[in-house]
């Protein structure tokens, strides 16, 4: 029989992949949307759960604080209740992987080629870094909690208006300068080399509690830009507002590649140019003049 899963966040960026991939197939997914089942509201969490149980929970459901969220306020208290609204019922799964962040480290540092056991030598004071932090404390004592660090993820379905890779290819199939505040180093994950990985942790028992989901080497974002220039064939400027680096935001995978040494990730060209394809086959769908304006 088909291993059930309990899909949190289904209707995202990273929701949507997983229902999009081989996933959705190899597993029974149940991926109630927010209008089916507020997350942050204790009772209905608790009504549901009443009569469903799951093999493994793929704890996907954020709250946003980014620049582009409708409503960044109150991203502490929501995403920590919509948290511990799911581990109260520990009894009705028998895993639970957090799809967590690379801000565990602390977004307002210098991260580069971090490792798993640098976390906790800073406590984020930002909403989303503390957030994650508080998390990660708890999964470290929950039985059977994976908690999952990505730095950077890229692919459809993502916020082609802010996020760099998606807004890049955007700009560019419109003729529009391509934009940087400042180039920096990223650990950039194409979305579906996350769907193995995703499916080693449904179906091993692992040997950590916590684990970066990066790639083998970093991305410089004028790297990424001057890629996205070349697959598009065009000659669009690509304007950086500010000489020399920024803060680094990467990770080591050593820890992971020990575990699953198969995982294999597919080179930044290679995920730019089938991205390139999704948007491209998709360009009356797009609004230009929402890329006028950097947010």
């Amino acid at each position: 029989m088909k291993k059930t899963i309990l899909l949190t966040g289904g209707n995202g960026f990273i929701g949507k992949n997983i229902q999009a991939s081989f996933l959705a197939e190899k597993y029974e997914i149940t991926a109630p949307r927010s209008v089916e089942l507020d997350l942050t509201d204790t009772a209905q969490v608790d009504t549901f759960f009443r009569t469903h149980s799951f093999d493994v929970v793929l704890h996907a459901a954020a709250k946003p604080g980014h620049r582009n969220a409708k409503d960044p306020t109150q991203l502490f208290y929501t995403n920590v209740r919509i948290f511990e609204n799911l581990v109260r019922h520990t009894d009705k799964f028998g895993k639970l992987i957090n799809l967590g962040s690379g801000a565990i480290y602390d977004i307002a540092a210098d991260n580069r080629l971090v490792s798993e056991d640098q976390i906790g030598l800073r406590c984020g004071k930002d909403e989303h870094s503390f957030c994650k932090y508080v998390v990660h404390k708890r999964i470290e004592n929950l039985p059977n909690a994976t908690d999952l660090n990505i730095f950077g993820i890229f692919g459809p379905h993502e916020d082609w208006e802010i996020r760099f890779i998606s807004n890049a290819i955007c700009k560019t199939l419109f003729d529009l300068p391509i934009t940087l505040r400042q180039n920096r180093r990223f650990s950039y994950l194409y979305i579906d080399d996350l769907m193995p990985i995703l499916d080693f942790f449904i179906t091993h028992n692992t040997k950590y509690k916590t684990y970066n989901i990066t790639p083998d080497t970093e991305t410089e974002l004028l790297t990424a830009a001057q890629t996205v220039q070349k697959i598009g064939g065009r000659n669009n400027p690509i304007r950086v507002a500010k000489e020399g680096y920024g803060l680094n935001y990467s990770g080591s995978n050593a820890r992971l590649k020990a575990e699953m040494p198969s995982v294999v990730f597919t080179p930044l060209e290679t995920a730019v140019e089938k991205l390139f394809n999704y948007y491209r086959t998709r360009q009356d769908q797009l609004d230009k003049q929402l890329l006028l304006t950097d947010k």
